[in-house]
């Protein structure tokens, strides 16, 4: 009988982390290189050394010293290595110096993020946010590959050997399909600002929070939808939104974004415009973070950060802390709540503290109220039916010309509803 062919699984490649520690840092060398580690898992790479330098500043030729390249050197023998990781992004030449040193790949924070990035990319919109910060990424980067086509010697004045043709024909193609992905990202971006546009009587929510918090979880147990959840890093790229059955709220959508995590690539951030959207335009931010990580306040940081960066800063932002069912010490968890002021704990995976999470979300929704009163012509039914979606109707009275309502309006939908009337030729006065 003819033996059957065993399967075997191809190995995951062999990769040592490295990265410069500024000088009187309070973090172990461990701590320094552990987001690192847990990103090039999260990319197929299995770890297998670490090397950190302590410098005040990286080297402009080879990020770290020539000293730490040797022994970075010797540690990728010595451990098989596949892959050199920096913590950083590194420029064109200190990658090129340092593959030629080390004679083998070298793959910075940037590059090793949006390559997790595409192979987690599920929607024809992520795969193609993706594309566009890798081809933004790759421009400038586009010379050290052809470096073994120098220019031929022996030619006249301006005359250029292939390599530098071939730089040309690649960056004229690579503008050409960044403006074809940017024309396609535009028809998703007014798709979104429509889809905002039909929901602008809902009140709009938004998940946010660094990577693998548990936002998905927290969204599932909100919604009762059904989102993947999975113990990696970005697990979700696309945004989801559905209904939140928040009572005596109204109308409300609840937004789960993407992860973010610390020196998040500006490209990624740029082409991810459109899916962050619904965070810019969100009444409220829940600010998701692991209450069980050793590192939640580096994390928050870095959060608050990106936040800043993609201009959601001033949105009404409330941080809750997840995770408490993994959470052994009290002392630590009450420090936690006493460097957060105002910050709320649950659990999404045991629902403790939701019903809190409810009242605290409802009150910064309605927040404030006041009433008003609001005369309507008779013949305009709609802007009847836009009044209940933007205020409360307290009552109404209705006679052959007019239907006047005594309303109760938020101080956060009083803008609002102020812009929709002014549209429409229509005054409130005090009730």
């Amino acid at each position: 009988m003819k033996a059957q062919p065993r399967k075997t699984e191809k190995p995951a490649p062999q990769g040592v982390v490295f990265g410069v520690r500024r000088q009187n840092a309070r973090v172990s060398e461990h701590d320094e290189l552990d987001e690192l580690a847990g990103l090039a898992q999260a990319a197929g790479i299995e770890v297998c050394g670490r090397l950190v330098q302590q410098l005040p500043r990286p080297l402009p030729a080879t990020y770290i010293g020539s000293g730490k390249v040797e022994e970075l050197s010797a540690l990728c023998r010595a451990t098989h290595a596949d892959v050199a990781l920096a913590d950083m992004d590194l420029s064109p030449a200190q990658a090129r110096n340092l593959s030629k040193a080390l004679g083998l790949d070298v793959v910075d924070r940037s590059e090793l993020i949006m390559d997790i990035f595409a192979g987690r990319a599920r929607t024809a919109q992520s795969k193609l946010q993706v594309e566009l910060a890798q081809l933004k990424y790759m421009l400038p980067r586009l010379r050290g590959q052809w470096a073994h086509l120098d220019r031929y010697k022996g030619g006249g004045v301006g005359t250029r050997g292939p390599g530098e043709k071939q730089l040309e024909t690649d960056r004229r193609l690579i503008n050409r399909r960044i403006r074809e992905l940017e024309r396609k990202l535009e028809v998703y971006e007014r798709r979104t600002r429509l889809n905002q546009v039909g929901r602008q009587a809902a009140w709009k929510v938004a998940l946010a929070g660094y990577t693998n918090t548990g936002k998905s979880t927290l969204f599932n147990r909100i919604t009762g939808a059904d989102v993947l959840v999975a113990n990696q890093l970005f697990a979700t790229l696309d945004t989801r939104t559905r209904n939140w059955d928040l009572p005596h709220a109204g109308e409300v959508v609840l937004s789960d974004t993407v992860g973010f995590v610390r020196d998040l690539p500006h490209h990624l951030v740029a082409s991810f415009h459109a899916t962050l959207e619904e965070v810019i335009e969100a009444d409220l931010v829940l600010h998701v973070a692991d209450a069980s990580d050793p590192h939640v306040d580096d994390c928050i940081a870095a959060v608050e950060h990106t936040l800043k960066a993609i201009g959601a800063a001033d949105v009404p932002t409330l941080l809750v802390l997840n995770k408490l069912d993994r959470v052994g010490d009290a002392m630590e968890l009450q420090s936690l709540i006493n460097r957060n002021p105002g910050a709320l704990g649950l659990s999404a995976r045991t629902g403790q503290g939701l019903e809190q999470l409810n009242e605290a979300v409802r009150a910064r929704l309605l927040g404030a109220t006041h009433l008003f009163r609001l005369e309507l012509p008779i013949a305009r039914g709609r802007s009847l039916a836009q009044v209940g979606e933007l205020a409360e109707v307290i009552s109404s009275e209705a006679d052959e010309t007019h239907v006047s309502l005594t309303i109760r309006v938020s101080e956060a939908r009083m803008a609002r509803l102020r812009a929709w009337l002014d549209g429409e030729g229509l005054a409130l006065s005090r009730a």
